[in-house]
């Protein structure tokens, strides 16, 4: 069964487009269980575009564009816990921003991940900043007994911060997606089957 979280080390990485890609990939169902922000084109619309898989509904639509537990609460909208739960089967599920987003104000996604048991791939950009950024993502998830599958690296090559990642964290290297231009339903499957193996995915 495929089945995976996918979270990153910030906000704006591009963990969207790297879902897209393993949902096509994979023909795995995608899921955002709260979309915060609506003016715009939605992560959900982004990835039925980009990967054509069955995408669910997310479970919170929160018309302001802010951390979940505030656009919750300019909403006047009540985020219960309870009903966060992944749909069966394969999926692909996506956090919002990074890993200690807070959901609510007592529960961050990290927590709800390692709830789930999920296995969790870590969306971590190439750029300067991600050393310590990715070590602190990745303490904060082991720390609370989150499972992680491993490490997916966003942009240009930077060998030397990646491989040191990989080793200080002992998480697995899966690749790298570049940036992708233009990007399209062909371009995004190409770079992706180009840069990861399938079999690290089953």
């Amino acid at each position: 069964m495929t089945r995976f979280v996918v979270t990153g080390t910030d906000t704006g990485i591009g963990k969207t487009i790297f879902s897209a890609a393993l949902a096509q990939a994979t023909g795995a169902p995608y899921w955002k269980p709260i979309q915060s922000g609506l003016e715009e084109e939605t992560d959900s619309e982004v990835v039925a575009r980009l990967a054509g898989v069955p995408v669910h509904p997310e479970t919170y639509r929160l018309v302001t564009p802010a951390s979940p537990h505030l656009a919750a609460e300019i909403d006047s909208v009540n985020i219960d816990l309870e009903t966060l739960a992944p749909p069966p089967g394969d999926l692909i599920v996506e956090g919002a921003g990074g890993a200690l987003v807070p959901v609510t104000r007592t529960t961050l996604y990290a927590d709800l991940f390692a709830k789930w048991q999920v296995p969790v791939i870590v969306c971590a950009r190439t750029s300067l900043g991600t050393i310590n950024h990715s070590l602190l993502t990745i303490e904060a998830l082991k720390s609370r007994g989150a499972p992680i599958h491993g490490l997916a690296f966003l942009g240009d090559a930077m060998e030397d911060s990646e491989a040191i990642i990989a080793a200080i964290s002992g998480i697995r290297r899966l690749g790298r997606l570049p940036i992708v231009d233009p990007l399209t339903r062909e371009t995004l499957a190409a770079a992706f089957s180009a840069n990861f193996d399938i079999a690290n995915f089953a």
